[in-house]
C-alpha cells in the first residue's frame, strides 16, 4: 500500500517538473524568435554608417536676377550658415 502512494507522489512530482521544463522551454524559444525579428529589423533600418562617407557643408549661393541684358555676370556669392 506505501509503495503505491510512494509511486502515485513520484509520478505527480514527474509530471509537474515536465509541465514546468516545457512550460519554460516554449516561452524561451519564442522570447529567442522575438529577438531574432528585432535584431533583423533593426538593422535593416539602421545600416551602419560608412566610415568612408564624410560629410560635406551645404553651400548655397545667391545668384543675381536678370535686369537688363548683361553680356556677363558676376561670380555667385558663397553663404555658410553656423
Amino acid at each position: 500500500m506505501r509503495y503505491c502512494l510512494v509511486m502515485n507522489y513520484i509520478g505527480i512530482l514527474y509530471t509537474i517538473l515536465l509541465f514546468l521544463v516545457c512550460f519554460f522551454a516554449v516561452h524561451i524559444c519564442y522570447l529567442a524568435m522575438i529577438g531574432c525579428k528585432s535584431l533583423k529589423n533593426s538593422q535593416k533600418n539602421n545600416p551602419p554608417p560608412s566610415p568612408e562617407k564624410k560629410e560635406s557643408k551645404q553651400v548655397y549661393y545667391i545668384v543675381e536676377k536678370k535686369r537688363a541684358k548683361k553680356s556677363s555676370y558676376s561670380e555667385p556669392k558663397e553663404i555658410e550658415f553656423k
